[in-house]
């Protein structure tokens, strides 16, 4: 779990910082060789929202700053129902990314999620440099 904008927060840039992030990880993720399986590489599904979060450190033995609400639900949604090697986004993360001329992104389309209905999702394919 990544978020950006917290503690401190920076505007709308949450996302696009995020987004890059992302297609940075899929793209060193390509190098990685599973040793004990020859020519298959490691993947990873990953998914964005953006949206409010409860943040807060919990634990006294071992503290860790943990992220709550319905954010992170959407988030979590966004990644179990994407596909490997593939950066599945929200409507409300896509809103604010099409402000950045340099992201790619594709309409996925409408997507039964549990607990949340139809929504309307979008795959982020790269970024131009």
């Amino acid at each position: 779990m990544v978020a950006s904008g917290l503690p401190i927060r920076n505007e709308n840039r949450h996302a696009y910082e995020l987004a890059k992030m992302s297609l940075k990880i899929l793209k060193s993720l390509r190098r990685v060789r599973i040793r004990h399986r020859p020519g298959s590489h490691l993947q990873l599904r990953i998914g964005l929202h953006t949206g409010p979060c409860a943040a807060g450190v919990v634990g006294l033995k071992m503290p860790r700053y943990c992220l709550f609400g319905d954010t992170v639900l959407m988030a979590h949604r966004m990644e179990s129902s994407s596909e490997a090697m593939k950066v599945h986004m929200s409507s409300s993360t896509y809103e604010l990314l099409k402000a950045y001329p340099d992201m790619i992104i594709q309409p996925r389309g409408d997507i039964e999620l549990l607990g949340k209905g139809v929504v309307r999702t979008y795959w982020l394919v790269g970024a131009t440099d």
